[in-house]
């Protein structure tokens, strides 16, 4: 059953046109979005489901009041404005009592998703320098391995599933400390230019760099994200796939919703994203509104859960968007055929709000990502910083002078030059090639540079082949994307074996396994192929773009 709601926006162009967001001197989301809403007792903020399908109902006064009781366990501590920590935790309320508590008293998140490993922890607490650490029974062995390498870590907090359970050796209690804090908070509100929080995004040279925002820039910038683009009404229930470690959490899984007033359904599922699992949420939970990334999309659509969906249609929904890779223009068919919703793209970065979309009021053109939002001045530009003509590929750009965007990440905290880089001329680059056609409608061409997006995951070829060079069989090796018809891309590995070594299929499977243990397991190379030279410039750059076009030529001729 489909519900249809007046959308926010009915005139694209008149909406761009009379665009303003008020953003004043202070602000806290945690205290003045939270605390709005939690004015009223019973607005409903979150229908969470567990892991073995136990359900709660949560109120905006309840995360109210549980993030002031965190905030003030948190002060008691000696957390302060400020201090970066490390929050690694699954789909349970206690991220949010956290992230919010954190917000409230000024020190700064920093959302890790739970496949880190120890390294890449280690990694995280080092550059940041943070202070503290929140994670469940399974991050905590984790970072018990690198504790004596990470000596910025102070506090060490435990989200125990059952709050009586003794907590580890060098842990604090969560529950404890949480549950005996006062439930007023009384702190000081933080300026609306301070920093809020701080998310990590993968690159092409180096390692992950820091993406800074303020307590302006997401929190109240993502109502063009909530207001526009999911159209979300304070009795929506919103339903985001994204795990909480990634950006996409704080655009769906928290600013995007509650700036809004919607409520959020969450469900707290640990394993391989299930298309059957997910269709049976749609039809039993009253979601209306749905964000998932395309190769969720690309499985829903297949023939197994098609016949599921058509026998046990969605309760409530009334509309769906996807972001996080390009869409297929034939998944949009399928599902429009099977449902009666199209789904409308939506494009931004870990460093920007919503960028483009297809807004409610203009026509879907399937596998485009739509037209600039409110709020911004986003175009296809040269090498030299000069605006394209329709149909010629480019760099997509959003124009920061004379004014940069409130909207938009402070820096890249602790490297200038990345900062510096990422301008040119009258343009912030985002890193993704397009063009536009003649209706302004963007499509999405490519990355500029080699980062791999994989079922909605960034990852550095970098990382990946740093953990390549860990295993003893190999001398070199290149990190690529190959196109794939149901994660869009996957990482794939060309590799040059040392002296000793010989080709084989249990070798690679060898190989795999390795980067699954050295780094995040969604890194490891899916497509491994050995040989013996590797293509190079002059100066002895590997030449990736060589590699991607020879990979894209073997597939299309598969």
């Amino acid at each position: 059953m489909t519900v249809s709601k007046t959308p926010h926006m009915t005139d694209y162009e008149a909406e761009r046109r009379n665009f303003h967001l008020e953003v004043p001197a202070q602000f806290n989301f945690a205290i003045d979005v939270i605390g709005k809403w939690a004015a009223d007792p019973r607005k409903p903020a979150m229908l969470w489901i567990g892991e073995h399908g136990e359900e709660k109902g949560l109120t905006f006064a309840y995360f109210a009041e549980r993030s002031s009781r965190a905030a003030n366990a948190f002060a008691t501590l000696g957390i302060k404005k400020g201090d970066r920590i490390l929050v690694m935790l699954p789909r349970i309320p206690e991220w949010w009592e956290s992230v919010l508590g954190l917000m409230k008293l000024g020190a700064i998140p920093i959302p890790c998703t739970t496949l880190l490993t120890s390294k890449d922890i280690q990694f995280r607490a080092e550059v940041a320098e943070a202070q503290g650490f929140i994670t469940d029974s399974e991050g905590a062995p984790k970072f018990d391995e690198v504790r004596k390498d990470c000596p910025t870590i102070t506090y060490t907090i435990l989200v125990e599933p059952n709050a009586d359970v003794a907590t580890r050796a060098g842990w604090t209690s969560y529950h404890q400390i949480v549950d005996e804090a006062s439930p007023e908070f009384e702190g000081a509100k933080t300026n609306s230019d301070d920093p809020c929080l701080v998310y990590f995004t993968s690159g092409t040279v180096g390692y992950p760099k820091m993406v800074l925002h303020t307590h302006a820039s997401y929190p109240i910038g993502h109502t063009i994200t909530g207001k526009y683009w999911l159209d979300l009404h304070e009795d929506d229930l919103h339903w985001n796939l994204s795990e909480m470690g990634w950006a996409k959490a704080a655009w769906s899984n928290l600013f995007g919703p509650w700036v809004m007033g919607a409520a959020m359904f969450m469900q707290d599922a640990r394993g391989k994203f299930n298309p059957i699992e997910t269709l049976e949420m749609l039809h039993k939970y009253p979601i209306s509104t749905l964000c998932a990334p395309p190769t969720a999309y690309r499985m829903l659509v297949l023939d197994e859960p098609m016949a599921y969906m058509k026998a046990n249609p969605p309760k409530a929904l009334r509309h769906c968007v996807g972001a996080g890779e390009p869409l297929n223009a034939e998944v949009i068919k399928i599902w429009q055929e099977a449902t009666g919703m199209t789904i409308r793209d939506g494009y931004g970065q870990t460093e920007t709000v919503l960028l483009c979309a297809n807004f409610p009021p203009i026509q879907v053109k399937p596998g485009s990502m739509g037209k600039p939002s409110p709020g911004f001045d986003v175009s296809v530009i040269d090498h030299d910083g000069s605006e394209l003509p329709p149909n010629k590929e480019g760099d997509i750009a959003v124009r920061v002078k004379p004014e940069r965007p409130t909207w938009m990440f402070k820096e890249y905290w602790r490297n200038p030059d990345a900062t510096d880089a990422c301008i040119r001329g009258d343009w912030y680059i985002t890193g993704d090639r397009a063009y536009k056609d003649e209706d302004g409608y963007f499509w999405f061409v490519g990355r500029a540079d080699d980062v791999i997006i994989s079922a909605g995951y960034r990852i550095g070829p970098f990382e990946v082949e740093s953990a390549l060079k860990e295993h003893p069989a190999i001398a070199e090796s290149a990190v690529i994307a190959s196109p794939d018809e149901m994660r869009g891309e996957v990482v794939k590995a060309y590799i040059i074996l040392a002296p000793g070594y010989t080709p084989s299929d249990q070798l690679a499977h060898d190989i795999q396994e390795h980067v699954k243990r050295v780094t995040a397991p969604y890194k490891y190379p899916r497509e491994i192929e050995f040989v013996d030279s590797l293509p190079k410039t002059i100066s002895g750059k590997i030449r990736r773009v060589e590699l991607r076009e020879m990979e894209r030529q073997k597939k299309l001729g598969r």
